[in-house]
């Protein structure tokens, strides 16, 4: 077969061979609209609206637009053209290889499978953040033991509400076991669950100045924590504030580490980026961070229904710490035991 002027041309010149447009459009057309039509009646229905033979044509069809696009793109033909047949490829692609599911089903998934994975992914930062609290509170409680003076410096007065060093033992008692004064604990709860809350988004949005102040919240949060145990101790009562605490700040607490790890994590990425690109690594990372944080959120949520039902209905210490302490147990269960389809999810990931 003699060359065309066009490919004798392009070899002179080392170029691609000139492709016309007409010539092309009128040799691919019937294909393209074929795959359009198929395409057409599986979303608007589902694959079984195609019979046997289209089923079959299908592959065939998309792997032929595939190799007309690389060429319209190779020859440089008009962009129009070209955005048509990027449109339909994809269209195409994800009615071959993607896997269409319900947001029920998604919301499924995620509750199974993607958010323990990305808590288990993270059990480094989320220990790492679990230190720090302790620290933090460590501390908090040691400044107030010592010096009562320090509670003042380190809980705000809007977070206090009377219960500082300078409240006597019977008003103490009363803010978390009489139920006469249960407008005044729901503020205190209220503001305490709208603070905790505040804390976890914040740790996680400022990761990405390299994890600092992430690390500083957390920190914080332990002092308030440990400052407020100390008051109640001092006057006999840091059990059962404890108590208090436990049955629904086992799952407040966890969900506040767990959202300072997600900040965490993609602080690292962005301070420590490996070979890849400083802005892939973070986008990656956030990701994943962003699959926890979503769960820390939700876990915010069931730790407000436990206060509410806690505050108002139960006052045996036992019962306190009963819930709060199977409530951990029932989270570390969720988030670190094996599970099935587990090494599936895990070898997907890296691909998304």
């Amino acid at each position: 077969m003699s060359d065309t002027p066009e490919t004798v041309e392009s070899r002179r010149t080392g170029q691609a061979p000139l492709v016309n447009a007409s010539r092309f459009r009128a040799a691919h057309q019937d294909e393209w609209e074929t795959l359009d039509e198929l395409l057409k009646r599986m979303e608007k229905r589902s694959v079984k609206a195609l019979n046997d033979d289209a089923i079959l044509a299908l592959p065939l069809l998309y792997r032929s637009t595939l190799s007309s696009l690389s060429v319209a793109r190779e020859t440089s033909l008009d962009k129009g053209l070209i955005a048509y047949l990027e449109q339909l490829c994809t269209r195409a692609y994800f009615q071959l290889y993607g896997v269409p599911t319900s947001a029920w089903r998604q919301l499924l998934d995620f509750f199974r499978t993607a958010w323990p994975a990305a808590v288990k992914s993270l059990w480094r930062e989320t220990l790492f953040c679990l230190l720090l609290t302790i620290a933090g509170a460590v501390a908090g409680y040691w400044l107030v033991i010592s010096d009562p003076s320090w509670f003042y410096g380190i809980v705000p007065d809007s977070m206090a509400g009377g219960r500082d060093p300078s409240a006597d033992v019977k008003t103490l008692h009363d803010s978390i076991y009489d139920n006469k004064h249960q407008d005044a604990l729901a503020g205190f709860a209220v503001y305490l669950f709208t603070n905790n809350g505040h804390i976890a988004i914040f740790a996680f949005a400022l990761g990405f100045a390299f994890a600092v102040p992430s690390i500083l919240l957390l920190l914080y949060n332990g002092l308030m924590l440990g400052a407020m145990v100390a008051v109640f101790a001092q006057k006999g009562l840091g059990l059962s504030f404890a108590g208090w605490l436990t049955i629904h700040g086992t799952t407040e607490l966890f969900a506040i580490i767990l959202a300072g790890a997600a900040g965490v994590h993609i602080g690292g990425a962005v301070a420590f980026p490996g070979r890849d690109a400083r802005m892939d690594a973070a986008v990656r990372a956030g990701r994943r961070a962003a699959t926890v944080m979503a769960g820390a959120v939700c876990m915010l949520l069931v730790a407000g229904m436990l206060e509410g039902i806690g505050r108002q209905t139960i006052q045996a210490d036992a019962a306190r710490y009963g819930i709060g302490c199977t409530m951990l147990l029932a989270w570390l269960a969720y988030f670190y035991l094996p599970r099935r389809g587990e090494k599936a999810h895990a070898l997907a990931a890296p691909l998304r």
